[in-house]
């Protein structure tokens, strides 16, 4: 099977969120699986110098958009056994940010779709499936319905579009749009392109692409309610046929405390003292004070309101009154951060804030970290929760979206549960978890770690994700043959139906003595005649009866209430003999002579 993913980021080359992350980890494990897997990406000018010294140029040609055209170049890199392509533009691309800053937004993306499109033929390349990440791509899989179609290369090529985030749909005005795609004014309705009066680029997905996935189960059944919806969910409901949640994993390689080289010491679930060890050294590297009794929590994360920031800002003084210690990584809203720049001084050895994106550091707090907090509002997936339990660092979550699917909260009387959780969305709740866990920190060490163990010893690989893909793209390209072969097995009881007619089929020769009597009324030897073959064939004897009757009440269009009085008369001949049954004919055939 040929696979295209068609995405913004991607590891190792660019990342700024969860997105890069399965890009990156699910292409090599359906690679491994024996398909051809490729990846479409733009080349940004913060890729490494090493990566970019290694690419070939594949191709150039010019791409259009609407009235103009703009260079677009192709270059190549094999890493982990994937052919990765770069989309080179050094306009659109070229510049020191990967997103939102420079106001045409709608063209970088729309440029993106199109020359993803326009890439393949230049490239020899006819992938079965495009799976389309987000809403830089949303336009790929309308454009390829729209404009593309009529096309044979890309006649049965289908598309996949995954949501990872629905909050972040790049809504842009239509003339814009229409400016930069050529796209005419009959799209830009509710059931297609526009939404509340803009263009819509996931919408754009949403409505063309063949199937949807969302990043986990549970967030595929919250998008599909007001609350969560974000204003696309009589989109998503209308569509849930073709909507399915399959939940990401995490590179098990990268994360591994065993092997992790950016970590302290390394340890497995069954040797924790590296963990202990970690965990000193981290408080040392953020100048916290070191102390194995504190439990210290970990929080890698966005700085903003979907991560549940809101509900720290509440309850920050009781949070810290529980003792323990809190480590923030992450970047993000100018209010976050100056709270915990307040909290920092204000709780001086006790809460370190670090403002960057650090991949050695977040790693370090991962392992070091004895609780990781996630208070989110709403998570489509979360890897942080994941990789946490993968360095043996408990979860404290709230149930919502893929924190729901894979932590659950632990259970006093039944002894399960890998974390802590609450339910509602309020700043008490999560305060009263946080207690929770400290009593089980602090009191019961034996369930503690139970719990750490069942955290590292948990399957979070893309493997049986992996499969559950490789099953819908199975599924998407095989319909075609599916529906051919239930047009063959329709067809087989067609050749069973004409052998019960074959019955019936001396009934057409018993409408002939409807004719005789019709056409030639004085013509009574031939009655006798067929009478013997009548009582034989008892059917074929009735059936010329039914018919007749209509021909009879179509010859005498004005007398028809007369024929029940007729049927009388030979009622009472026919305890004679059983011939004279025929005798209705001929009054029947009598009624004209006496209309003479």
């Amino acid at each position: 099977m040929k696979i295209l993913f068609a995405a913004s980021e991607c590891v190792p080359f660019i990342k700024t969120g969860g997105l890069a992350d399965v890009v990156g980890a699910l292409s090599p494990v359906l690679k491994e699986r024996g398909h051809d897997v490729r990846v479409i990406l733009p080349l940004y000018s913060a890729i490494p110098d090493k990566y970019k010294n290694d690419m070939k140029l594949e191709c150039e040609f010019e791409v259009e958009l609407c009235w103009r055209k703009q260079y677009c170049g192709i270059k190549s890199l094999e890493y982990q056994g994937v052919t990765f392509y770069f989309i080179d533009n050094y306009f659109y691309f070229g510049r020191s940010y990967i997103y939102g800053l420079g106001g045409d937004e709608y063209e970088r993306y729309g440029f993106f779709s199109r020359a993803v499109i326009d890439a393949l033929p230049h490239l020899n390349f006819q992938p079965d499936v495009i799976h389309c990440h987000d809403w830089q791509t949303g336009m790929v899989p309308a454009l390829l319905k729209i404009q593309y179609a009529h096309f044979p290369f890309y006649h049965n090529i289908k598309t996949v579009y995954t949501i990872h985030n629905l909050q972040y749909q790049g809504v842009f005005p239509i003339k814009a749009v229409q400016d930069t795609l050529g796209l005419g004014d009959s799209l830009f309705t509710p059931d297609k392109l526009e939404c509340y009066g803009c263009a819509n680029y996931m919408k754009a997905g949403l409505v063309y692409a063949d199937e949807l996935t969302t990043v986990s189960p549970s967030y595929a059944d919250e998008i599909q309610t007001a609350f969560y919806g974000e204003r696309l969910d009589g989109l998503l409901r209308a569509r849930k046929d073709q909507l399915m949640g399959i939940l990401n994993g995490i590179d098990i390689y990268d994360y591994d405390p065993a092997k992790d080289p950016q970590i302290y010491f390394n340890y497995d679930p069954y040797h924790l003292g590296g963990k202990e060890k970690c965990k000193a050294e981290l408080q040392k590297e953020l100048g916290l004070n070191v102390d194995a009794s504190a439990p210290l929590v970990g929080i890698i994360s966005r700085l903003s309101n979907q991560k549940g920031f809101d509900l720290i800002e509440c309850v920050i003084r009781e949070l810290m009154g529980t003792g323990i210690q809190l480590v923030v990584l992450g970047m993000g809203e100018a209010k976050y951060t100056n709270l915990f720049s307040w909290a920092e001084s204000e709780y001086p050895g006790r809460l370190a804030a670090r403002f960057a994106m650090n991949h050695q550091l977040a790693h370090r707090i991962y392992a070091g970290s004895d609780m990781f907090l996630m208070p989110s509002q709403f998570e489509p997936c979360g890897l942080s929760q994941m990789i946490a339990m993968r360095y043996g660092s408990v979860p404290i979550v709230r149930e919502t979206g893929g924190l729901r699917d894979t932590v659950l909260s632990y259970n006093k009387f039944t002894d399960e549960g890998n974390g802590f959780t609450f339910f509602n969305y309020n700043a008490h709740d999560m305060l009263h978890t946080v207690r929770r866990a400290v009593h089980y920190y602090k009191h019961n060490r034996e369930v503690w770690y139970k719990l750490i163990v069942r955290g590292m010893t948990g399957d979070y690989s893309w493997y049986s994700s992996a499969g559950k893909y490789l099953e819908l793209y199975e599924r998407l390209i095989k319909p075609v043959t599916d529906f051919s072969l239930v047009q063959e097995a329709t067809p087989a009881p067609a050749p069973e139906s004409p052998a019960p007619q074959e019955a019936p089929a001396e009934a057409p020769a018993a409408p002939a003595p409807q004719e005789t009597p019709a056409e030639a009324p004085a013509a009574e030897a031939p009655a006798p005649q067929e009478a013997p073959e009548n009582p034989k064939k008892a059917p074929a004897k009735r059936a010329p009866r039914k018919k007749a009757e209509p021909k009879a009440e179509a010859e005498v269009t004005e007398k028809p209430k007369r024929a029940p009085r007729k049927k009388a008369e030979p009622k009472a001949e026919a305890e004679g003999t059983e011939k004279p049954k025929r005798a209705p004919r001929k009054k029947k055939t009598a009624e004209p002579a006496k209309a003479e």
